[in-house]
């Protein structure tokens, strides 16, 4: 991801070219710029997480091994759904930047599938936050086979009864 990252705010006020999320002080500021609006890293991982798998040709999020831990993660009472996994963000006070791994399914056109996730997630993300979205940068780990589903059910309670 970048570090040096420089432009204008998605939520500048073009009017008054002041940022809705930085803002500024004072009794001749509109009231909406008074103070500072900051957004945790894991609020944009969230959101971010939710744009892409909304996209059609996505099967999940995360590589192998985050994958199998996070499954275990969500059968534990209070582990987490695992809406961030597979994402990674870097916020800074006007921009953001996205990492994804993301699982296609068999059949589907990666480079399309990537391109929509990046449409979803950028619009998503600056239209929630008033953040700019610099890069999304999506990486593909794995292809879902229609097949992979078969012999995967849930496991007996026991082999004997």
């Amino acid at each position: 991801m970048t570090d040096n990252i420089t432009s204008v705010s998605a939520g500048a006020r073009a009017d008054a070219g002041v940022s809705a999320l930085k803002g500024r002080t004072g009794a001749g500021a509109p009231a909406e710029t008074r103070g500072r609006t900051t957004i945790a890293d894991g609020v944009v991982a969230k959101i971010a997480g939710m744009a892409a798998r909304e996209v059609p040709g996505i099967y999940n999020l995360g590589a192998g091994m985050a994958r199998a831990l996070g499954a275990m993660r969500e059968r534990v009472p209070g582990g987490g759904g695992g809406v961030t996994r597979g994402v990674k963000v870097e916020v800074g006070e006007r921009q953001a930047a996205v990492d994804l791994d993301v699982v296609v399914e068999y059949g589907v056109s990666i480079v399309d599938v990537a391109g929509g996730v990046r449409t979803n997630v950028i619009s998503a993300v600056e239209r929630m936050t008033g953040l700019e979205v610099v890069e999304v940068n999506v990486v593909v780990d794995d292809v879902h086979l229609p097949d992979d589903d078969e012999g995967q059910t849930e496991p007996d309670e026991g082999r004997v009864r």
